[in-house]
């Protein structure tokens, strides 16, 4: 994970809405909702069932971290480098994105299809002393209550769960500010992902429970591009991580299974 760049202000109160909130949307899978759900308790112990995750952070972070910064004109050396831009979490999970998200400085807002996820990742947040919104919502309810725009918009190893993948994207591109960036992550629709992304990681190495991914819905690069095509969107990559056995550790590669696309709207 990414260290702290120092101490920030404890949370704000949240309304009785944002506590009681119910996601909904044609984008929900709920079997895939309910699939996370029964882990949600898990998102933070970095030696159980979300493991892989753990040690997949670091990497993906620092790639957000360093398109920002070059987009943005940031110094990540500082402390609270993006201070005064926001940042929107697609599918959140646990809140490990959003935590050192914020840390960095940016104003965060994350949302998940699942109530269980969100009061894990409100909980440690509190924990942790800092302020994100958390949201038990869609990003078809975010975009209904007019929320954002934001400078940044993640959606990390969401895309492959959702029932409609198209409509998601485009959704969640609608919540970038003229700009803004946006960062998509999934996996790719390669034989190479099936043997490794899915079967070795399911079922030989344990990485993440059996069933967690359907390999029919791993989208190459080329089906988000298009499926972005229609939007005021500059979209470039892939951007690839690879995992190197011999050090234990992600860093940019080849994009054979695990990749990013970073969307650009237009001003």
């Amino acid at each position: 994970m990414v260290a702290s760049n120092g101490t920030v202000s404890a949370r704000e109160p949240q309304s009785a809405r944002e506590f009681n909130d119910q996601a909904e949307g044609p984008s929900i899978d709920p079997a895939d909702v309910a699939r996370f759900s029964a882990q949600a308790a898990e998102w933070w112990d970095a030696k159980g069932p979300f493991a892989p995750l753990h040690r997949f952070n670091p990497a993906r972070l620092a790639f957000v971290r360093d398109r920002a910064a070059a987009h943005f004109g940031r110094d990540v050396k500082k402390r609270e480098a993006f201070a005064g831009l926001t940042l929107l979490d697609i599918g959140c999970g646990g809140g490990l994105i959003a935590e050192p998200m914020r840390r960095m400085g940016f104003d965060v807002t994350a949302a998940d299809a699942s109530s269980e996820n969100i009061g894990t990742a409100r909980a440690h947040a509190d924990q942790q002393g800092l302020d994100i919104r958390y949201r038990a919502a869609t990003v078809e309810q975010l975009e209904a209550e007019g929320a954002g725009p934001f400078d940044v918009v993640l959606t990390m190893e969401v895309i492959e769960h959702v029932a409609d993948p198209e409509a998601f994207v485009r959704t969640c591109s609608r919540l970038v500010k003229p700009g803004g960036l946006m960062v998509v992550a999934t996996l790719n629709r390669t034989l190479k992902a099936l043997a490794l992304g899915k079967f070795a990681a399911e079922y030989i190495l344990r990485w993440v429970p059996a069933g967690t991914h359907d390999w029919r819905q791993f989208l190459k690069p080329d089906e988000i591009r298009a499926m972005l095509a229609d939007e005021p969107l500059t979209v470039t990559g892939p951007y690839g991580l690879e995992f190197n056995p011999l050090t234990d550790r992600w860093s940019e590669g080849n994009a054979d299974i695990n990749y990013m696309m970073v969307a650009t709207r237009d001003r």
